[in-house]
């Protein structure tokens, strides 16, 4: 009997120790996940992005984020949405705190201007090789350089601001004699005889020169510029030169012209609310994501089912430069080696390789380059009509002049002065030259 219980004692702590050794098994199969020294050479990175597009929707940003990601497994991106209310306060708020985003896309007038002519940017000039910059467009590359040849962005898309008139309209106006409608040009005296034509029709406002505030405010100066061939700025980008004869020519047509109201209770998003509902026949405030608009109809149609044409503004020649829109991305200068050499293999990502057509597809613009890395891009929107019938405009984009400094001040005058022509307390010499000393006083020209 006692052998017997001593067999049975003895098997149950082989049971007991087997049943240890199982229980150990899965702390021991855990061990690796433990040891993760890996994870220590992963380098985090921020984004933050203003809404250019796709580029301002978290589900086609985390798409292209998990592509990079995926492409560079050593890298991490978290991504901040901003806006344009108070998205350059958040960023100024950050910079002041020591806490600016690694990476941050937008244009060059905040980029290069503004936080790179303040020493908070990385120059970035290495990115570009020769190829670089014979492939870029070259208003693209002189506007990402400072004129001691720092780079502060490197550029993705483009686009150039236009025009656009309600075909519907016009036509009922006898109006469309006076329009290029397959080349989207026309000259200054085939624009006044439009508004002519629509005011006698409409007997209402056809167009407005808006000037609530800076919004939309390229608009009305490229309209300013075109009608005779004034300048915004001189070619260095050092002074403004809005008090040009041909300036002040064009200001006193359109404050004289029946049918055009100079309109201080809105700006440019308001104006295209108005083009929309068929109250104007024409917008100063318009760009390719404009025209693919489909909030209340399909793409180019107004509210009510008109046609939208995109036009260049009008020139004394015919022969327009359009202001434009350049987007890219820069460096904050955070000290850290790891993070500006991992920000800098996104930037090449997006904007030099072969999915770099996706990043450009993403914001709805147009790239700034014909081909990336052997990959073309010259074509990604050809099975788009109203992409490839928009892109006409895109050889007329002219200097891109807003890195002048003193660029904000510059802004605020610009409609403080439509404002006192339009309300004519001012004449248009008096307010042109007020504008001028203001704009170069802050440029420190």
């Amino acid at each position: 009997m006692k052998k017997f219980l001593a067999l049975v004692l003895a098997l149950c702590m082989v049971f007991a120790l087997a049943a240890c050794g199982q229980s150990a098994a899965p702390a021991q199969e855990a061990a690796p996940a433990e040891a993760a020294p890996a994870d220590a050479a992963v380098t985090e990175i921020t984004l933050w992005t203003y809404p250019i597009g796709g580029w301002g929707n978290s589900d086609t940003v985390d798409a292209l984020v998990d592509s990079f990601e995926a492409a560079n497994p050593g890298i991490n991106v978290t991504v901040e949405y901003l806006d344009y209310t108070n998205g350059d306060d958040q960023v100024n708020t950050a910079i002041e705190g020591n806490a600016a985003p690694d990476l941050i896309m937008e244009g060059p007038e905040r980029l290069v201007a503004n936080w790179g002519a303040k020493g908070y940017m990385v120059d970035i000039a290495d990115l570009w090789d020769d190829t670089d910059k014979a492939e870029v467009n070259a208003s693209c590359v002189a506007a990402c350089f400072n004129a001691d040849g720092a780079c502060y962005e490197y550029p993705l898309c483009m686009t150039a601001h236009c025009m656009a008139i309600n075909k519907n309209a016009f036509e009922a106006a006898d109006a469309l004699q006076y329009v290029d409608l397959d080349a989207h040009t026309w000259t200054t005296e085939d624009f006044q005889k439009a508004v002519a034509a629509l005011y006698a029709t409409y007997g209402d406002t056809v167009a407005a020169v808006f000037c609530g505030g800076q919004g939309g405010d390229q608009g009305t100066r490229a309209l300013i510029n075109n009608l005779y061939g004034g300048t915004f700025t001189n070619p260095e980008h050092t002074a403004y030169t809005a008090d040009s004869e041909e300036n002040i020519k064009a200001l006193q047509l359109l404050h004289d012209t029946e049918g055009i109201n100079f309109d201080a209770s809105i700006v440019g998003g308001d104006e295209i609310n108005l083009f929309r509902q068929g109250v104007l026949k024409m917008a100063f405030c318009w760009n390719i994501g404009a025209q693919l608009n489909t909030d209340n109809n399909d793409a180019g149609l107004t509210n009510d089912g008109d046609e939208i044409v995109c036009m260049a503004f009008p020139s004394d020649d015919g022969a327009a430069e359009l202001c434009g829109g350049i987007w890219g991305f820069g460096i904050f200068d955070n000290g850290d080696d790891a993070k500006i050499e991992a920000s800098k293999t996104f930037i090449k990502y997006m904007c030099d390789s072969a999915a770099t057509a996706d990043a450009v597809k993403a914001s709805n613009y147009f790239a700034v380059r014909d081909t990336a890395e052997g990959a073309d891009l010259s074509a990604i929107y050809a099975d788009n009509a109203v992409m490839t019938e928009y892109n006409k405009l895109m050889p007329m984009l002219g200097d891109y002049y807003q890195v002048v400094p003193g660029w904000a001040e510059a802004r605020t005058a610009w409609w403080n002065m439509l404002q006192a022509i339009g309300s004519d307390s001012k004449t248009v010499e008096d307010a042109v030259a007020e504008f001028v000393a203001t704009a170069n006083a802050a440029a420190g020209a």
